[in-house]
């Protein structure tokens, strides 16, 4: 069995760890100086994005057009099984 290749580094997933970790307790900030995380979906984008910033492996952002396109088609998919 072929194993599967990686999404993010490991170096990107220790960074994630870290911001996580910050957030915990209570020091992760949004920006510069503004005002404290408490959301752990905003944390890992936060870690993701300084990851990426640094040059490691992780995967683009994906766009508002295909996230809205994707939403579009889930929305129809589910009015056709109801019928």
């Amino acid at each position: 069995m072929a194993r599967k290749a990686r999404k993010y580094s490991r170096k990107a997933s220790a960074d994630v760890e870290r911001v996580m970790k910050k957030r915990k307790a209570g020091t992760l900030k949004s920006g510069r100086s503004g005002p404290k995380v408490t959301s752990r979906k905003q944390a890992i984008a936060i870690g993701l994005s300084e990851a990426r910033a640094e040059g490691k492996k992780v995967p683009r952002k994906a766009s508002k057009k295909k996230a809205a396109k994707k939403k579009k088609t889930a929305k129809k998919s589910k009015r056709r099984a109801k019928k």
